[in-house]
């Protein structure tokens, strides 16, 4: 089965493809604390007031599936004030509890689970 894993970090859309669900999570792992490493969002003020605990600083997902083929699909959001929230499901996502072993351990469980 093959993993692709897509990024979104502002503007920017990057995806790879892995062999392994351990090669797509370590991928996942890396660019995430890349993108915690960068420091706090700072809050914005549009209509109305989005601090940064509210703002997404990046968004990375895990999927099996293809264009047609139904897959698994969890991911990871790095918010803007650092904490990651792993997730389940594509549109509809349902966000999943860290517990004791963290977010890349949920990940990990949500697309081993079959």
């Amino acid at each position: 089965m093959a993993y692709r894993l897509t990024v979104r970090h502002g503007p920017r859309v990057t995806r790879e493809k892995f062999e392994s669900l351990d090669e797509a999570l370590s991928a996942l792992e890396a660019k995430a604390k890349e993108i915690r490493s960068q420091g706090r969002l700072p809050d914005r003020k549009m209509i109305r007031e989005y601090p940064a605990e509210r703002q997404v600083a990046g968004r990375l997902e895990i999927s099996t599936g293809g264009l047609f083929r139904r897959g698994k699909e969890a991911g990871l959001d790095v918010m803007g004030d650092g904490r990651l929230v792993p997730y389940v499901g594509g549109v509809r996502r349902r966000e999943l509890d860290s517990g004791e072993d963290g977010p890349f351990a949920a990940l990990r469980e949500a697309l081993s689970a079959s």
